[in-house]
């Protein structure tokens, strides 16, 4: 009987020190996730601001237009810029796709950016060339292209689909989702009745609607 009840009571220390672990690891992991929520309310990370500071459209080719749809081919270089307002936050881009689109319809194959870190004041910019050939194309939006670049106006979205962390002296947050929409409004000294990447000109540096 003597040993029976030396070995439960053995049992039971163990599964009391057990607890007790588990109670300080849970203890610890709250401990950090509180202050790190600390941290990142008392420095509230301000948003990257991106701008569209050039595009050139090197092709813009309407074909096969039909009842049933038409397909587009687009090529276009951008200029993009993005700064890192924070005075403490650093901004690490873990992955950065570039593409434009037209009326909300995607019009060039995402290109992707090179992973980087901007630290604090820092400014980053990209030139990523963007082409689409023959991009399958709904009849009413080939009449609005014809219809813009008749008046001789022109207005793309260069679109930016990433993953961000933040930085905070060696804290690193976890992954947030980036989406980045830049407006490109393009003119023409006169309309000439058809798509065509001849004659439209960039008009000017715009800024970007960031959402993270």
């Amino acid at each position: 009987m003597g040993g029976k009840d030396c070995g439960n009571h053995g049992d039971d220390d163990l599964r009391r020190s057990c607890r007790r672990l588990l109670g300080i690891l849970l203890f610890l992991a709250l401990l950090v996730a509180i202050i790190a929520l600390i941290v990142y309310l008392v420095l509230r990370p301000t948003h990257p601001r991106f701008f569209l500071q050039d595009l050139s459209l090197r092709q813009l080719d309407l074909s096969n237009a039909t009842a049933a749809g038409a397909a587009l081919s687009t090529t276009l270089q951008v200029t993009l810029a993005s700064r890192n307002p924070n005075d403490k936050v650093g901004v690490y881009y873990d992955r950065l796709d570039v593409y434009a689109s037209y009326k909300y319809q995607q019009i060039t194959v995402a290109a992707s950016l090179p992973p980087v870190y901007q630290g604090h004041g820092d400014v980053d910019v990209w030139s990523p060339v963007l082409s689409g050939p023959d991009v399958p194309f709904a009849p009413y939006l080939a009449e609005a292209l014809r219809q813009d670049c008749g008046a001789g106006y022109l207005i793309l979205q260069v679109k930016v689909d990433g993953r961000v962390r933040w930085k905070v002296g060696n804290w690193i947050s976890g992954h947030y989702h980036l989406f980045v929409t830049c407006p490109a409004f393009l003119v023409t000294a006169g309309g000439n009745g058809a798509p065509g990447a001849s004659g439209f000109r960039f008009q000017t540096t715009t800024y970007c609607h960031v959402e993270v």
